[in-house]
């Protein structure tokens, strides 16, 4: 069994001026994207920045579903800029560009840590190691995978994440809930990445309804730590067809990640219930429900309606019409989706005429 690895160190709060203070330090970029500048969380960076003194610039120009051009837009500023760290300070997809920036430094010899802070509850990107980047000519999503992106720091910090829409806690949310479940039920899942799938999940059913309901400090707090929990262990085994079709989703119709793995989740439960009927039991207790006198297949169709009634408790739209994704567009969706690196991750083995009728579900 390979070995479990974890080499982010976390804070749980924004202390910047110290982590900075240890690294040593004095010459920093903050990649982010604008909504963060516009709603002041990058003025809080900056404050602290000031305070020591330290050189900073910031880049802004991260997109929703990153593409290769605007990481070498970013990549070509850290260049520019020569700066000694970089804080990424945003959502998945500002954390994997500043893991790619990371990594195509690397490729050239330069080594920039990077300290990640999340605004979103769902990714769990600052612990893992993969970014996935959008290649827009042929509208494919690409998983970059390197152990070295892993970012040096992630401040887990509440208050970073109380500024989000409440769908966007929602869609985070289930994303969380799909990396947790889909790396409890991986062909490469093991014991150890079992116990944080299942401490995940149990915290996502714990908390989300109420972080989505008033953004309270209690829950939000909850889904920053089950969000990092949950990617712990899905980084070091794997996922599934869920991110298999939503990728295709966000690079051909710029679809928003957490949205595509929410309305896809529970279709893709129901698809590979006989592969892992056992465990099914477990993530229907983890969500909360009691199974005492269930047979097997009444505690996984259990596991499936929690999931699903829990979707719909925090609004997530329920079918791929309601997010206007053309029916024409399906097939081209299979294609992608079938050659998408998360296939082979899934507990059942999957053709292509199963991932449009899924889709069709969807639809």
């Amino acid at each position: 069994m390979e070995v479990f690895k974890v080499t982010t160190e976390v804070y749980a709060d924004a202390d910047i001026k110290n982590i900075l203070a240890e690294l040593k330090s004095k010459k920093v970029t903050i990649i982010t994207d604008a909504m963060m500048v516009k709603v002041g969380l990058i003025a809080k960076v900056e404050d602290a920045l000031k305070k020591s003194d330290i050189q900073y610039d910031i880049f802004d120009g991260v997109e929703m579903n990153p593409s290769l051009e605007s990481v070498k837009r970013a990549l070509d500023q850290v260049i520019d800029f020569s700066p000694e760290t970089i804080i990424a300070v945003g959502g998945g997809s500002t954390l994997d560009s500043a893991k790619a920036v990371r990594y195509f430094l690397k490729r050239t010899g330069i080594d920039i840590p990077v300290i990640a802070i999340p605004t979103t509850s769902g990714t769990g990107s600052e612990v893992t190691s993969y970014a996935v980047i959008t290649h827009t000519v042929n509208s494919v999503k690409i998983p970059i995978k390197d152990e070295e992106m892993m970012p040096k720091i992630a401040i887990l910090d509440p208050e970073f994440t109380r500024t989000l829409p409440k769908s966007v806690v929602a869609d985070g949310g289930i994303d969380a809930l799909t990396h947790a479940i889909e790396g409890y039920i991986t062909k490469g899942a093991h014991v150890i990445s079992d116990m944080f799938e299942l401490k995940a999940i149990e915290m996502i059913g714990k908390h989300l309804r109420g972080a989505v309901a008033d953004k309270n400090l209690t829950d939000m707090e909850g889904m920053s730590i089950a969000q990092y929990v949950a990617g712990m262990g899905f980084s070091n085994v794997g996922l599934g067809i869920v991110h298999s079709m939503a990728h295709p989703l966000g690079a051909v119709y710029d679809i928003p990640h957490g949205v595509a793995n929410a309305l896809l989740l529970p279709i893709v439960m129901e698809f590979n219930m006989s592969a892992c009927i056992d465990k099914y039991g477990d993530i229907a207790r983890a969500m909360g429900v009691d199974t005492t006198g269930m047979t097997k297949e009444e505690a996984a169709k259990a596991a499936v309606e929690a999931v699903r009634q829990l979707s719909k408790d925090v609004h997530i739209p329920q079918t791929l019409r309601e997010i206007n994704i053309p029916e024409s567009g399906l097939p081209k969706l299979s294609k992608d989706a079938l050659a998408d690196v998360c296939t082979g991750g899934n507990p059942k083995d999957v053709t292509l005429e199963d991932i449009e009728k899924l889709y069709n579900i969807a639809y």
